[in-house]
């Protein structure tokens, strides 16, 4: 999976669409381009980070050896570590991240994460988190991730708000995607390959394909900029401390 994460982060829709969504919101919520730390936790290869410098220092954190060397043949600061117990100090960041990463966790887990997340912040420091959406959404990818949960908008903000934060803005994203996406899970889990692991998800369509569904996630983007999204493939929460 790491290789197919890999070869997809630049061109791939739902990537590009995601660093987008993530700058919209972080901008809404005045987050400063001085920032004395950004910290990604379950950075994976760091493909984040070479965004996330733009708000200052930026160091990820994964638990995959493979994934850290990776990024460090590509110049980004990564660190081996789990989201769970986050190798820094208390109060040092004035952003965190988190793409992706509580769905593979379990329940306990995943409070520690929020709480740890919570820990590292300066007050009035951000976190801003995107997770897998909606149950009726699983399919062999979330086999292949090791999927906990999904989440609803609900269910996010309550995990933020236990761990201490307190929650700006939570919205679906990818809503324009959730037809085809369902209906493709939808068949897998009628046929019994929804428990096959498989990273279909991660192959980069076809160049016209990958170009259209990109538009299509733009024209979105300019909905997301003044509401939230009923419905999406995926939610994304910004909180602060």
């Amino acid at each position: 999976m790491l290789a197919a994460t890999a070869a997809a982060e630049d061109r791939h829709f739902w990537f590009r669409g995601l660093r987008r969504n993530a700058r919209l919101l972080l901008t809404q919520a005045g987050v400063s381009r001085s920032a004395s730390l950004v910290i990604d936790c379950g950075a994976g290869t760091g493909r984040n980070l070479d965004w996330l410098r733009e708000y200052g220092p930026a160091v990820g954190v994964d638990l995959t050896p493979m994934a850290v060397r990776f990024g460090h043949q590509r110049g980004r600061r990564l660190a081996i570590g789990t989201v769970t117990d986050l190798p820094f100090p208390s109060g040092v960041a004035d952003l965190a991240t988190s793409f992706d990463v509580l769905y593979c966790l379990d329940d306990e887990a995943e409070a520690r994460a929020l709480r740890e997340m919570w820990r590292v912040l300066k007050p009035g420091g951000v976190v801003l988190v995107n997770a897998a959406a909606l149950d009726m959404l699983r399919g062999s990818h979330s086999t292949l991730t090791f999927e906990k949960r999904r989440y609803t908008r609900a269910r996010l903000r309550s995990a933020l708000e236990v761990a201490g934060f307190t929650v700006e803005r939570v919205t679906f994203t990818n809503s324009l995607l959730v037809p085809p996406v369902l209906a493709v899970r939808g068949l897998q889990r009628l046929t019994g390959r929804a428990s096959t692991p498989s990273d279909a998800d991660l192959q980069v369509p076809a160049a016209p394909v990958n170009v259209l569904l990109d538009m299509i996630l733009r024209l979105e983007h300019r909905c997301l900029a003044l509401t939230d999204l009923p419905i999406g493939t995926s939610v994304m929460a910004i909180a602060r401390k």
